[in-house]
């Protein structure tokens, strides 16, 4: 050290010199080799690739990878470079022969570059191949080769070499002349990657064919002589034919490339995609498209999410139609209308909030909420229906009424808390067809939710009664990511798990497609909880399904909104959906979430809690939530004498009489109720003799309030008459009809009355002879 030190003294120039020669080599090479743009990539979670999108300078270049394949690696060295693990960046002896040869010829035949040397070449594009240019990449090569590895100068080029055409790096050359990934080539395959690098231009289909294959014939039998491979191999990889013509990469997920370019351009990601359940689900997709497109129906797409990790397993954007019908466009993030896919939300928060019970009878009669006047898919109505068949056959009249008896914005607040981003205004904006599919939402939010409500039901029953904090959070499809769940605690997040099971034992009652009709009485069935949905118009059609472990949403339509006759979620999303199930593995069904739920007596004809009049019970498992509701309103006890007929003090010793519970329902509820349901006996009528002063009520069935009714005329010019309906709670009692305060007439028992009305606004009013009335405001058209 000492005569360094000393040497330096009394040679302060040479050894400046020096130093500056030293940092100058130190600094000479880029921290980045290449600045090359690259394709974007996507890979599934077994490193299969799903897709890529070409660079910016329109080159197929995959982003470096680190791995170079072992045949092509033995290839490319036996080819290009036999001492590269040996020499510091360059060959002497190789650069000898070149120079001698080249002196000797007049002109550069050899080039006698180590591939050190020719990934500083590549990465200095555009330089003039001179001697001055050979000395630079020999020094620039020594210094790359103190930096990197000799795996990672191989690795470097490997992913910029040059393969012919646009194709560059021998990922992209694998796919684009042999279909497959490049560890999965065969020798003659690599062998003839290894050769292209040196002549690119040999690749171009019907050119060159003979050099191409005496090239690579003749790696493989240096291959053979040193040991590498055997006679057999060498025998069967000569006979193997060149390469015709590039393959188009695959595009398994062009949709979800799409996604991934906007964020991560020019980047290789590894998604959540199962290779196997995306490509069944893009068959499954193409062949209801072929049926579909038929009735001019042209868009669809599926989601499939992983319940338990909340990693996406298919994304399909798209159906595989044309630019006319917008095939680009992905749809799964797009707000369209949600139809009835919302309903299941509105039950479980009224169950939540212990307004509800499963089988809670509520009504389904014709209703008006000022302008608005829901009907049912069928139009028809069914009086009173439980609750979670209300759900089940997706009855529009009764959740509407639920909805306003909950709150409408009671219920935009739960909506707004399950992150549905295209729910975007204030509650009175969407007003009460917000369950009926006024609001939008993507099919990315509605599975998202789904699969959140599952989950919440999951952790709740494996981790002791507990929920997560972050159980509503957004899925991946990156497989970088990690979901956390949050903390766990006691609280719920937004929905008991008593209420998600019930809401999900509803849901798997709903009718499946035709095909798949009679479910339950097969063992290997999957259960299922689903809903369909569809929009005003026909111009969307829903269905979203959950087990235990996946969710599945499909969404059937026209991106351009327009509308089709048969365009509903039962006919044409779910046997997509159930398709796509019978994909996925099978699922044992949601475990029961005692810890939230109380056994108590329930009313068998009404749902309510029992009380002490209900003659008919069963014990079942509730919501705690639902303690709160009140005991059946639908049971009251009545005296009645040996012919079953009402009495009370006043006509009758009390000694005669016997005391019965009945199930009364309200007048309106009872007259549609009794069409369905022919065993429903209404009140039995009290004894002439008997004094009472009972409330009787009676209600208009049609026409509806505030309505405008257009009075058509027949073949003949005779107009049409109004048949004006009204139920009475004793329909034994005569009715007296007005109009505009004008007697028209009586009825009795049946209670319909045919008039003729001139245009124009008219009252109708009905008197019993009780002297109870009812009036009913109706707009005359002709």
């Amino acid at each position: 050290m000492k005569r360094i030190i000393a040497y330096i003294k009394r040679n302060k120039i040479k050894s400046t010199l020096l130093a500056v020669l030293l940092v100058a080599y130190y600094f000479c090479l880029p921290n980045e080799l290449f600045k090359d743009p690259t394709a974007t990539v996507i890979t599934s979670r077994t490193n299969d690739l799903l897709g890529a999108q070409i660079a910016k300078d329109g080159q197929w270049r995959f982003p470096k990878n680190d791995s170079v394949p072992e045949k092509f690696k033995t290839c490319i060295i036996n080819f290009e470079d036999e001492y590269f693990y040996k020499h510091p960046g360059f060959n002497p002896v190789s650069i000898f022969k070149a120079l001698k040869q080249n002196i000797s010829s007049g002109e550069v035949k050899r080039g006698g570059s180590t591939l050190t040397q020719q990934v500083i070449r590549l990465s200095r594009k555009g330089q003039s191949r001179t001697y001055v240019e050979k000395l630079k990449e020999i020094i620039l090569a020594t210094r790359l080769e103190f930096r990197e590895s000799k795996d990672e100068i191989l690795a470097y080029y490997s992913s910029y070499a040059p393969f012919g055409g646009n194709v560059v790096g021998i990922d992209a050359a694998s796919w684009r002349y042999f279909n497959r990934d490049a560890n999965d080539l065969s020798w003659a395959e690599s062998a003839t990657l290894a050769v292209l690098p040196n002549a690119p231009s040999l690749i171009y289909p019907g050119k060159n064919q003979q050099r191409l294959l005496e090239k690579r014939n003749r790696l493989l039998k240096k291959l053979l002589i040193n040991q590498t491979i055997d006679t057999l191999t060498y025998d069967l990889s000569i006979a193997e034919p060149l390469p015709q013509k590039p393959y188009p990469l695959p595009q398994i997920a062009p949709h979800l490339l799409q996604k991934v370019a906007k964020t991560h351009y020019g980047e290789r990601i590894k998604t959540t995609i199962n290779n196997k359940y995306q490509q069944q689900t893009n068959t499954v997709v193409f062949n209801h498209y072929n049926l579909l497109q038929q009735n001019e129906i042209y868009n669809i797409s599926v989601l499939v999410l992983d319940v338990k990790t909340r990693e996406v397993l298919t994304y399909v954007g798209n159906a595989p139609t044309t630019r006319t019908h917008q095939k680009d466009v992905d749809i799964i993030d797009k707000g369209r209308s949600t139809g009835s896919v919302l309903k299941p939300f509105l039950y479980a928060a009224m169950l939540d909030a212990g307004d509800l019970l499963p089988n809670t009878l509520v009504p389904d009669v014709p209703s008006q909420f000022g302008n608005y006047a829901p009907e049912n898919y069928n139009k028809e109505y069914d009086g009173a229906v439980p609750a979670r068949r209300a759900l089940a056959r997706s009855l529009n009249v009764p959740a509407v009424r639920m909805l306003q008896d909950f709150g409408l914005d009671r219920f935009h607040h739960y909506l707004k808390d399950l992150k549905l981003k295209d729910v975007k205004y204030n509650a009175n904006h969407y007003g009460l067809s917000l369950i009926l599919g006024g609001a939008e939402s993507s099919l990315w939010d509605l599975c998202k939710s789904y699969a959140s409500l599952s989950s919440t039901l999951n952790h709740f029953n494996e981790n002791s009664s507990e929920y997560f904090s972050n159980e509503f959070c957004e899925p991946t499809y990156l497989a970088s990511e990690t979901i956390d769940f949050g903390k766990k605690s006691t609280e719920k997040t937004l929905f008991d798990a008593a209420s998600i099971y019930l809401t999900y034992e509803s849901l798997k009652d709903v009718n499946r497609p035709e095909s798949d009709e009679n479910w339950e009485f097969f063992d290997d069935s999957k259960q299922v909880a689903w809903k369909t949905g569809t929009s005003f118009g026909f111009r969307d059609a829903w269905a979203i399904g959950t087990t235990k472990d996946y969710v599945v949403g499909v969404w059937v339509g026209n991106a351009d909104g327009e509308g089709r006759p048969g365009l509903v979620g039962v006919q044409t999303a779910a046997p997509i959906l159930f398709d796509v199930f019978d994909i996925l593995p099978s699922s044992n069904w949601f475990e029961k979430p005692y810890d939230e739920m109380k056994e108590v007596a329930i009313c068998t004809k009404s749902g309510y809690r029992a009380n002490l009049n209900c003659e008919s019970t069963k014990h079942d498992y509730i919501q705690i939530s639902g303690l709160k509701t009140q005991p059946c309103p639908y049971h009251t006890l009545i005296h009645i004498d040996s012919n079953e007929q009402q009495v009370n003090a006043s006509c009758e010793d009390l000694t005669n009489v016997s005391h019965k519970s009945w199930f009364v329902l309200p007048p309106l509820m009872a007259f549609y109720y009794k069409t369905k349901n022919p065993f429903y006996k209404p009140l039995p009528p009290f004894r002439n003799d008997c004094n009472t002063d009972n409330s009787v009520s009676m209600q208009f069935i049609y026409p509806k309030a505030g309505s405008t009714i257009f009075l058509p005329k027949d073949f003949d010019g005779k107009t049409n008459e109004l048949i004006v309906k009204i139920a009475h709670s004793k329909p034994e009692q005569t009715l007296f009809w007005y109009l505009d305060e004008r007697f028209i007439g009586t009825t009795k028992d049946i209670h319909d009355m045919a008039i003729i009305p001139r245009e124009g606004t008219h009252l109708i009013t009905v008197v019993d002879n009780s002297g109870n009335e009812a009036k009913r405001k109706v707009e005359i058209s002709r």
